[in-house]
């Protein structure tokens, strides 16, 4: 279903999407076609997006082009998929009951869960928020445990 979103491949495309998407959450999936998970959150994102296309873009990253590696560093990429949201060039963060809320690592069980959470971010950035609190209930979060390396 990756063929149905914009992938991104150049760090410009990533800049540019970022910095020219306004007033609408701007979606970005890290990760890759060929992975399963991937592939299944794809599927989501694809059959969700025109629901949320009036507040909200979609876009994939590709993880595997050496171009957007900046980025990939830069957000700690190391479980895939993870998704980050961005609103009018501001990196949104979302408290899930994880350590990290900084992305959404993992897919998401169903439609509606995806749609939830954008609609979630989108309330919270019009009122000014750089943080929301996850609107889904705990067990539909996917778990997943940190490394922190060289510590």
């Amino acid at each position: 279903m990756s063929y149905l979103l914009r992938t991104l491949t150049k760090k410009q495309e990533v800049d540019s999407i970022i910095r020219d998407t306004i007033d609408k959450v701007l979606v970005l999936r890290f990760g890759r076609a060929s992975d399963s998970v991937c592939l299944q959150l794809d599927d989501i994102l694809s059959k969700s997006s025109r629901e949320v296309s009036k507040f909200a873009t979609v876009a994939l990253v590709d993880i595997d082009s050496e171009d957007v590696q900046v980025y990939v560093k830069y957000f700690d990429i190391t479980l895939i998929p993870s998704t980050i949201f961005f609103f009018n060039a501001h990196h949104m963060k979302m408290d899930s009951g994880s350590s990290d809320h900084t992305k959404w690592v993992g897919a998401f069980h169903r439609k509606q869960d995806f749609v939830d959470v954008v609609e979630a971010i989108f309330r919270g950035a019009m009122k000014g928020k750089l943080i929301v609190s996850c609107p889904l209930p705990p067990e539909r979060i996917p778990k997943f445990q940190l490394l922190y390396r060289d510590v």
